[in-house]
């Protein structure tokens, strides 16, 4: 694509005029049993060599006192060592992700807000969610969680069909993932329930049954997720059989059509929302807003008046427990070159259905709008996006070749460094 108009338009540097919101990020990298499609940072708990992964999967609920202490202690301090960066501004949400977050105990959490709260001003208003394993579920427990101020549950179902939760490895059946939601929704009011299709040997009526499922419980978001092979994970060295690609695209036209007839609306490429209930952590991402995250191989994403940092935290939970409590925790910080800034933000906004202004690029990236007006007008001739000169947004055909929209702007920004 032609690059002269990105590559004159090109700044020196970057200039904010505000600042974005800013959502805190906590990762707990420990899970039960690692998933084979999983490439998140999450490490197996040790068990001992009597007890048989059936077992622990049972009695695995919550992490060990000691390392549960010592690993909050790493996070207070990890969250003290990075205020000098963001002192003076507001959470507007809090995300405890993983690994199962959900091991750790209502004490551990309640602590972590607490010293939260105690360093941080956070929006009375502010999402607070947990994500949580249906094999970790405790009815006392998931009630504290709530007394100690989670507000949100996400809840990794993927299926209702035991055959499928067996080939990708969970440690649930479906009666325990009926049985976490009924759990749930004793003590929450908006939970969201992650599922994935395109599963092995799936069928698309499998993928609808469980879609169906799901939203007769009257939840106020689902996560709908294609089934990927990534690298470094089990799956990807040993692929099983998958779905063939025209079947998942199938599965996925229909999930969003069962969906809308349920009152969900389609606001972000894998998730569905009751009006009213979109994820405001995800939607911080999504419109390039800020994030600290702390926690082993946490990443984050800092605006500052003259550019924009990236920072990554150690990532093996040892190494991560060393350096945080001699007050690194940092293992790289980097800040974000101009002529990434326009391909990062629209890997982000890209996502949302009904787009974004073309002014919160601008207020975003400290870009000029022309900036990405070679990518958008190419993105607009080959039918990606819809755009009048305040807003864009992504066609049903950008929706369904998002990589490939993506990729317009990632050839200008390798164009600029030729």
């Amino acid at each position: 694509m032609p690059v002269s108009i990105l590559s004159r338009a090109r700044p020196v540097s970057v200039a904010l005029c505000a600042l974005p919101p800013l959502a805190l990020y906590v990762h707990v990298p420990w899970c039960v049993r690692k998933c084979p499609y999983c490439d998140f940072n999450s490490h197996e708990l040790k068990t001992s060599a009597a007890v048989t992964p059936s077992e622990a999967a049972t009695k695995s609920l919550s992490l060990d006192p000691e390392l549960e202490r010592e690993y909050v202690r790493a996070l207070i301090a990890d969250l003290d060592s990075a205020l000098p960066s963001v002192w003076g501004r507001r959470l507007s949400s809090v995300f405890f992700g993983g690994g199962t977050p959900s091991l750790l105990s209502a004490e551990a959490l309640d602590l972590l807000l607490s010293a939260i709260r105690a360093r941080l001003t956070v929006d009375p208003n502010a999402e607070i969610t947990l994500e949580a394993n249906p094999g970790t579920f405790e009815t006392r427990k998931f009630a504290d969680f709530r007394a100690a101020g989670v507000n949100r549950l996400s809840i990794g179902i993927q299926s209702f069909n035991q055959r499928h939760l067996r080939a990708i490895g969970r440690i649930h059946d479906d009666a325990e993932a009926r049985n976490a939601i009924a759990i749930a929704q004793r003590s929450f009011d908006n939970i969201n329930l992650d599922l994935m299709y395109a599963l092995p040997e799936q069928t698309s009526e499998q993928a609808l049954q469980d879609v169906q499922e799901a939203a007769e419980y009257g939840v106020q978001h689902i996560s709908a997720y294609h089934l990927t092979l990534e690298p470094n994970t089990l799956f990807y060295r040993h692929p099983p059989r998958l779905p063939a690609d025209d079947t998942a695209a199938d599965m996925q036209a229909a999930i969003e059509e069962l969906l809308a007839s349920h009152g969900y609306r389609h606001y972000e490429t894998s998730a569905f929302a009751q009006p009213g209930r979109e994820s405001r952590h995800n939607l911080n991402y999504w419109t390039f807003g800020d994030y600290l995250g702390i926690g082993a191989g946490a990443h984050s994403k800092l605006s500052f008046s003259n550019g924009i940092v990236r920072e990554m935290r150690y990532k093996h939970p040892r190494e991560y427990l060393r350096n945080a409590k001699g007050g690194t925790p940092l293992q790289t910080t980097q800040e974000v070159a101009p002529d990434d800034l326009p391909f990062e933000f629209m890997m982000n906004a890209l996502r949302l259905v009904d787009g974004f202004p073309l002014h919160l690029f601008v207020e975003r990236t400290g870009l000029p709008a022309v900036t990405v007006h070679a990518g958008l007008r190419q993105a607009e001739q080959i039918g990606l996006i819809e755009r009048d000169h305040v807003h864009v947004k992504p066609t049903l055909r950008g929706q369904r070749f998002l990589n490939d929209l993506l990729q317009l702007f990632l050839s200008a920004q390798n164009g600029n460094r030729d």
